[in-house]
């Protein structure tokens, strides 16, 4: 399902001395970068092509999809794909969001596969899953996480919608002690409200594992929870991507006030 509400193309400039706090891996300045919805099934496949190279080639993830070289699942055609291009075109990162009429029409959410919802269950009519985050290793700079997270923002106010849930991976090549780890300080520190607790459907085993180690939340989760996210709940395993997943929510009116700044102009 493509939406035709987005015809916009927003031309972002991103300089070292202009882009927001964020989670940034390279603060060298960035040249322009186009930021804009997918329009045509063209544009999916680019997207779902960069996934596969990321997720499938770089990251090892054992995924079954319809069609090599694209990562495919059930829910990318309900789903309006984010896109940001470089100066020359090339597609550099991507996000897929799941509106809540669309969520109704798939039955579920991405997230539901992983987590057990019951207690959010209010919140769907105006609540948007973002996932398959993913940016091309070239160009692993906070100003594109910053372009994507700008048109997620944009998105939001433009369907009235209240908060954001979706999947934080990480690494389990140790064998999940980091994860581990990670998950016994996220406890002290964001953990959600009881009322936003979640429970993982295939949990990491994290009482089996190292949960003394120092650990950095990964890139994207880090900057989750920068801007105002919380985490629901112990992480999940996902043993087709090898990843530990933490199930983080985002309310817009609990949103850092300089990010609302930066992306809500509030």
């Amino acid at each position: 399902m493509f939406d035709d509400e987005h015809p916009h193309r927003l031309a972002v400039r991103h300089e070292t001395s202009r882009t927001a706090p964020g989670p940034s891996l390279n603060h060298a300045a960035t040249p322009a970068l186009t930021v804009a919805w997918a329009r045509h099934a063209d544009e999916v496949r680019e997207a779902q092509r960069l996934r596969y190279k990321v997720f499938v080639e770089e990251m090892g993830a054992q995924i079954k999809t319809p069609e090599p070289g694209l990562d495919i699942d059930l829910f990318d055609a309900y789903c309006d794909h984010l896109l940001v291009r470089d100066a020359d075109g090339r597609l550099i990162g991507t996000y897929r969001a799941l509106p809540p009429h669309q969520a109704k029409r798939v039955g579920t959410l991405y997230t539901e596969t992983e987590f057990d919802l019951t207690r959010l269950y209010h919140l769907k009519p105006r609540l948007l899953e973002i996932g398959r985050s993913c940016v091309h290793r070239d160009h692993r700079s906070g100003a594109v996480i910053m372009a994507l997270w700008g048109g997620i923002a944009a998105y939001m106010q433009r369907h009235g919608l209240d908060a954001l849930i979706g999947c934080a991976s990480m690494s389990m090549r140790c064998g999940g002690h980091t994860a581990a780890s990670l998950w016994a300080q996220l406890q002290h520190s964001h953990l959600a409200a009881i009322e936003d607790r979640v429970h993982p459907r295939l949990a990491l085993p994290v009482h089996h594992l190292r949960q003394d180690l120092a650990v950095e939340p990964p890139p994207l989760l880090k900057g989750y929870l920068r801007v105002g996210a919380k985490v629901c709940g112990a992480p999940a395993w996902d043993p087709d991507f090898g990843t530990a997943d933490f199930p983080v929510l985002l309310r817009l009116s609990q949103v850092n006030r300089r990010y609302a700044r930066h992306f809500l102009g509030g």
